[in-house]
């Protein structure tokens, strides 16, 4: 059985053999893969850095998951953002109709092309049982995103949403912009050096871009699903494929 002889944009599977993510020629590195990756992976560490310095007054652990501050609803409303906009860069990039008002229904298609729903996310510091996070994992069946609806009901309506903005909420937004990332780039951050340190995590897991979080990254490719090119894939002059997502109705634009 042969595999996808010609990589998609902003899309990072695995090999036929198991190799998970990375193949000939790192090919995440080159410069038609992704439009200004960098941006995207500098906005995460930000939302990264305010994360951990919010653990500075919340303890990470299950007790506290349901904390709500303005704090916590700036946090989950930035990383929100972060994630709409790496929905948004994916789909462009691989041709998506743009003359339509995209949706969450639009986003949705992604986990058929990136498998969202399979990535796990495991904080390095955590009280109790909630430590790995499947921020997508809701998509698998087909139900919606509760971080992401927490974002619209504060962001549209304060007063009656702004519990919503809890703690978990925040956490799982943030992590949806991790495995967004890492289903894009693997654990390439587009730096000069290496900077992965620290003791091995688990097994299973990588250490992922921001080098706090830790990634198991899907295991359920299919090998019809699976990238299967050599050393010479990058020989013609764009080496990369769109992803042929499916377009549904078109969504009107929200009123003013």
């Amino acid at each position: 059985m042969e595999g996808i002889k010609k990589p998609y944009r902003r899309t990072a599977r695995p090999f036929m053999n198991g190799n998970y993510p990375w193949g000939p020629g790192t090919y995440i590195r080159h410069p038609r893969f992704a439009q200004e990756p960098e941006m995207y992976v500098r906005a995460f560490r930000l939302l990264q850095k305010d994360l951990e310095h919010l653990f500075e007054y919340i303890e990470p652990g299950d007790d506290n998951l349901k904390c709500y501050s303005f704090r916590v609803n700036e946090l989950l409303l930035r990383a929100c953002v972060e994630v709409e906009a790496n929905c948004k860069a994916i789909l462009r990039e691989n041709c998506y109709p743009e003359e339509r008002w995209w949706t969450m229904a639009d986003y949705r298609k992604i986990n058929g092309s990136h498998h969202l729903s399979a990535f796990e996310v495991k904080l390095p510091y955590w009280h109790g049982e909630q430590r790995i996070r499947r921020p997508f994992g809701p998509w698998a069946s087909d139900e919606k995103l509760e971080w992401h609806g927490a974002y619209n009901a504060t962001k549209h309506d304060r007063r009656e949403g702004f519990k919503k903005a809890t703690l978990e909420h925040a956490i799982d937004a943030v992590c949806g912009v991790l495995v967004l990332l890492s289903a894009q780039f693997a654990t390439e951050d587009f730096s000069l050096t290496d900077t992965l340190v620290g003791d091995k995590p688990a097994e299973g897991f990588e250490y992922a871009i921001g080098n706090y979080f830790v990634v198991r990254y899907p295991d359920d490719w299919p090998l019809a699903e699976r990238y299967d090119f050599g050393l010479d894939w990058c020989l013609p002059e764009d080496p990369f494929q769109n992803f042929p997502y499916t377009v549904g109705p078109l969504s009107p634009a929200p009123s003013a």
